[in-house]
């Protein structure tokens, strides 16, 4: 109990340490939002990386997933690598940073405010991104729990209440740099603690090996499959087409998240995100990776812990049956990977949220002239207002706010991810069309809610961006572009000459 009380009495230390240094560093919005637009490559990726990874991912999604799919459910992890970090990095990291840059945008409803010349699509873009991801905020309490309380039998309010207070403050304190610098701290914690903990596991099952020999033998409850073995050691498992939109969802799904995307507007160089590139997909690799390969185990655990009193599976208690098993040193830096893991993603979201606020919807529209220190002093206001509002969340969570959870990525990334991707690449874009993937995203995700059209929650994600991406051309090609001068004047961004050493790029003539 000394050594687990040591470590987060230092990890919290650190935060809040950090938080005082990069005081300098938040003196202005532009440095308080974007880090000045001059963050390295590694500060980004880790920060994409920690941010993209949490509690939910860790503790709730590894243990539903791993149980659902076995150790087919590592493609997830593979997917957000692959699509969710080097793809995103590829098409979306450069041209966000060039226009975000032209265009003056420091957030994403700014971004489609600017590009298509409208206040009402700031203002529409920043009313989603506040209601949906305050619910997200909250959400990210709920792996925490269980953790602490097999750990130090701390009451979940105290571990709530600690955890939102510690973020507050280096949030408040220093801003994006705070952010940055803690997530990269962060970060290691958790990929030194995600090795640790799959080799312990394996080793307490007699080796990989033979844990794989142990899951093969078990028969598939999943209906497509039911009573088959060796299932859930399938290289596609028991039920591909679902684990397809489970893919989609949490890997795709990056490419339309305000505070995933807004990493991308604080790269550098052209180094930068080269090198972020590469690191971030490694971190994705590993964590992601990790998580779910570990939660593909989780049926060899199975205790009555695991049950409800209605004698459900509780998904969110298979990874913190898991661990129980560990040594007292493991634990501890399990508890400190989870804490990791979820407030660099906190930090992240109510960043986010009191900067689309606070830039989107006060400045210009309910106040008309805000200073730079006005703003400043509103954003950290707000800070602690989604902070608070997601404590309360927290504790006390409606079964609306419950439901609301679990489809915040598909809401937001169905509303934004389309308009947002054609808006970088592609000139013919049209507000309509614009309007249209708001309505179809948000739509089809909360309308599911009620009359449940797609049985899964995950699916109805997947497919709401999915339809967005078929929405956002088929609606431009039907409408006019509201100013071909001005979109060829945003445009004109990527055509800007620079000079690179021949090194990075050979002469056209010898």
């Amino acid at each position: 109990m000394v050594v687990k009380l040591l470590l987060l009495a230092v990890f919290f230390a650190v935060m809040v340490g950090v938080g005082v240094y990069s005081r300098k560093h938040a003196g202005n919005v532009n440095d308080f939002v974007l880090g000045g637009r001059s963050v390295g490559p590694w500060l980004t990726a880790f920060a994409y990386g920690t941010s993209y990874f949490s509690a939910v991912v860790f503790v709730g999604y590894a243990g539903q997933f791993g149980w659902k799919y076995g150790l087919a459910s590592t493609w997830i992890g593979i997917g957000n690598a692959l699509i969710g970090s080097l793809l995103a990095w590829v098409i979306l990291g450069r041209r966000t940073r060039i226009m975000t840059n032209h265009l003056k945008a420091a957030t994403m409803p700014d971004f489609f405010g600017k590009r298509f010349d409208s206040n009402a699509l700031r203002i529409a873009a920043s009313a989603i991104a506040f209601v949906f991801l305050i619910p997200y905020t909250a959400s990210l309490y709920n792996g925490l729990s269980r953790l602490f309380g097999m750990s130090f039998d701390i009451p979940y309010t105290v571990c709530v209440v600690i955890m939102a207070v510690l973020t507050g403050i280096y949030v408040i304190l220093g801003g994006y740099m705070a952010t940055a610098i803690n997530d990269f701290i962060q970060g290691i914690v958790m990929l030194g603690g995600i090795v640790a903990v799959i080799a312990a596991v394996l080793n307490g099952q007699g080796g990989f090996m033979n844990a794989v020999a142990q899951l093969a033998q078990l028969e598939s409850d999943v209906p497509i499959t039911a009573g088959q073995p060796g299932a859930f050691t399938a290289f596609f498992g028991p039920d591909p087409l679902n684990l397809l939109g489970v893919v989609i969802l949490t890997s795709l799904g990056t490419w339309g998240l305000p505070q995933m995307v807004h990493k991308f507007y604080t790269i550098k160089d052209e180094k930068s995100v080269k090198a972020g590139t590469v690191i971030s997909t490694f971190f994705a690799l590993v964590i992601s990776g990790g998580c779910y390969f570990l939660g593909g185990f989780g049926r060899l655990f199975e205790d009555a812990s695991i049950y409800g009193p209605d004698g459900a599976i509780v998904y969110d208690a298979i990874i913190p049956s898991m661990l129980s098993r560990l040594p007292d040193i493991l634990i501890g830096i399990v508890i400190i990977l989870v804490l990791s893991a979820s407030m660099s993603t906190l930090s992240s979201l109510v960043l986010t949220s009191s900067s689309t606020l606070t830039l989107d919807f006060i400045k210009g529209n309910l106040v008309k002239n805000m200073s730079d220190k006005l703003q400043l002093l509103v954003m950290r206001v707000l800070i602690v207002f989604f902070i608070a509002i997601s404590v309360v969340l927290a504790l006390n969570p409606p079964t609306f706010i419950a439901q609301l959870m679990g489809i915040s990525w598909g809401a937001l990334a169905g509303a934004f991810l389309a308009p947002f991707l054609y808006g970088l690449c592609w000139k013919r874009v049209t507000r309509p069309a614009v309007w249209a993937s708001f309505i179809c995203g948000v739509g089809i995700t909360v309308l599911n809610m009620f009359l449940h059209f797609i049985q899964s929650p995950i699916n109805a994600g997947a497919a709401a961006m999915i339809a967005g991406l078929v929405v956002v051309p088929a609606v431009s090609f039907l409408t006019p572009v509201f100013d071909k001068k001005q979109v060829e004047e945003i445009f004109t961004c990527y055509n800007e000459t620079v000079s690179v050493r021949k090194k990075t790029s050979l002469p056209e003539e010898a």
